[in-house]
């Protein structure tokens, strides 16, 4: 009797915060897992480096790649080498102020980065389930709550190219029969998100003012209201998708609303703080285009995907700030174990 198997997942933007998470729990289950990563002069595998199996090894579950979304031509031989069961697209220029400054390439690699994978699927003739990476800012000025059914009003060229991603996957499932689907995920953090985003920004600013090594943190908009959930639990959702009989897109958020200003108070006050004797405005923050409230509906998800968030903003501000004062004392600001892929 031969052994079953295991399933084998493509992961582009494995390096990321939601990247690193997936290709855990997808090791845990036992996958085959292969991660898309850009070449460049300088270690960038921070997140998945504790991941870390020595390719020469028999049996190694976990395969990095070089390539990137822009070379629809690198796309199609890895995936027509891996065939995957699974592919997981998600990779993006994702910081949605920083869009403003770079359109063209958030609209290259966020969009049409989609398209070419989608393509890559198509060419390389391979049976896979494909998960696109939606986002709740192509909802942008449309008043919460949103869900599956809210039209999308996006107000930046981040959201816009994901709403031209979230079409083009819908467009592929119709038109060439994909098992396709949108995971349209509203805001979610951890310890592992990039230290530009403002969770992020916010809990290490936190940290290095209670150790007394920063005394003022600068931000932009206060009053902006976003449903923040924990990104392992999200990632658990965007497998489930590709578990569930037949494809559809889904809302993965918590259905729960808190302010910049809100988030800075819970983390301050993690630490004996008033946040508003460190906190000054700086206009260089704002967006041109403002997205006032992001708060999502994931009944459906719940319902057909038997999922539900368990971690909210006030926890979630808590495991971030406790994250950051560590490694602050610790010296581990950045975990840059320098660790040889073999890609």
């Amino acid at each position: 009797m031969t052994a079953t198997a295991p399933k084998r997942a493509f992961i582009t933007g494995i390096t990321g915060q939601d990247g690193s998470y997936l290709a855990e729990l997808l090791l845990s289950k036992g996958y085959e897992v292969h991660g898309l990563i850009r070449r460049a002069s300088t270690f960038n595998t921070v997140r998945i480096d504790h991941l870390f199996e020595d390719p020469h090894a028999p049996g190694h579950r976990l395969t990095l790649h070089y390539g990137d979304l822009t070379d629809g031509s690198r796309l199609v031989t890895l995936l027509s080498t891996i065939r995957p069961d699974e592919v997981y697209n998600l990779a993006a220029q994702s910081h949605v102020r920083v869009s403003f400054d770079e359109p063209e390439y958030t609209g290259d690699s966020t969009g049409l980065g989609s398209v070419r994978l989608l393509e890559a699927v198509r060419l390389a003739g391979i049976d896979c389930r494909y998960y696109q990476a939606s986002s709740s800012e192509m909802f942008g000025a449309t008043p919460p709550p949103q869900d599956e059914t809210t039209p999308f009003y996006p107000r930046s060229p981040y959201g816009a190219a994901k709403v031209y991603s979230y079409w083009i996957t819908k467009n592929y499932r119709e038109a060439f029969g994909l098992f396709a689907v949108n995971g349209i995920l509203f805001n979610h953090e951890s310890p592992r998100r990039g230290e530009t985003f403002v969770t992020r920004k916010i809990t290490r600013a936190v940290a290095r003012i209670a150790a007394g090594e920063q005394s003022e943190l600068y931000m932009g908009n206060l009053d902006a209201v976003r449903d923040w959930g924990y990104a392992p639990e999200y990632v658990e959702a965007m497998w489930r998708m590709l578990q569930h009989d037949t494809p559809q897109d889904y809302v993965v958020a918590t259905n729960t609303a808190y302010t910049v200003r809100d988030f800075l108070e819970f983390s301050f006050r993690h630490v004996g703080l008033d946040w508003e004797k460190f906190v000054k405005f700086d206009e260089r923050y704002l967006r041109p285009t403002e997205v006032d409230a992001l708060v999502g509906d994931f009944s459906l998800a719940q319902r057909e995907l038997g999922w539900t968030p368990a971690v909210t903003t006030p926890r979630l501000a808590q495991i971030m700030v406790d994250h950051d004062v560590a490694a602050l004392a610790s010296g581990r600001s950045h975990l840059r174990d320098e660790v040889d892929w073999q890609v």
